[in-house]
């Protein structure tokens, strides 16, 4: 099941979305489509469909990371879509390629959640905080992974975060389990980065907050911040 909300530039695709959502996103630029994440398997018909829909084609695919949720259907989008050029962190690279081992300096807490063992595909293009894809600012927010990244639309204020937060089974902080929906927070790497990393995004006080699992959210701060405050809470 595949339902389509759009807000401006910014079309959520929300995949099983009552029972386990798992969102990915176009963003629509004057001549062309950036997909944000790969779904599941299956999504590939539903990305394609919509972006024909929209009437513009896919030409870059961005990772905010590279967990099993995130990339499913990255082989056969690239299959079909051969000129498409893939990004992801630096940092994300290595976890890309299914090695979980950990960087000097980095926590020694493990990595988790599905990291592919079996992709076929790797990106064309490295980023770091700061860089620009499109209209596009990236963002890094590490604490689900280490890499994750986040991209804020410099047109209109909409923060796509990846699992940096989920709405599914109510607002959280990477890491911090909600109950009716806890496997963001079981995937998660480190939950003191990935505090941090959410106060660093309600910096930016972004207009709409897109996640990766769960609705989008208008005007989030409020939300965000009691999220944190309980993600504080959770850690002490």
């Amino acid at each position: 099941m595949l339902k389509i909300n759009r807000y401006e530039t910014l079309y959520q695709l929300a995949f099983f979305p009552r029972l386990f959502p798992v969102n990915c996103y176009l963003i629509e630029e004057e001549n062309e489509l950036t997909l944000i994440d790969a779904g599941l398997p299956l999504s590939k018909k539903g990305i394609i469909k919509t972006a024909k829909r929209i009437g513009k084609p896919i030409t870059k695919i961005v990772l905010t990371h590279p967990h099993d949720d995130h990339i499913g259907a990255l082989d056969r989008l690239k299959e079909e879509l051969v000129d498409v050029s893939i990004y992801v962190s630096i940092r994300d690279e290595k976890l890309m390629r299914g090695d979980r081992t950990l960087e000097p300096g980095e926590p020694e807490t493990p990595i988790r959640g599905g990291v592919p063992t079996k992709l076929k595909t790797r990106a064309s293009i490295l980023v770091k905080e700061g860089d620009t894809i499109g209209s596009l600012k990236v963002i890094e927010t590490p604490g689900h992974t280490p890499g994750s990244i986040s991209l804020l639309d410099t047109r209109n204020g909409a923060l796509i975060a990846g699992d940096a937060f989920q709405t599914k089974g109510g607002m959280a902080v990477a890491g911090k389990i909600q109950p009716l929906f806890p496997f963001p927070a079981m995937a998660t790497w480190n939950k003191e980065i990935a505090l941090k990393s959410a106060e660093k995004m309600l910096d930016y006080n972004p207009s709409i907050l897109a996640i990766g699992h769960g609705k989008m959210i208008k005007q989030p701060k409020k939300l965000m911040e009691q999220a944190i405050i309980e993600a504080r809470k959770n850690l002490a």
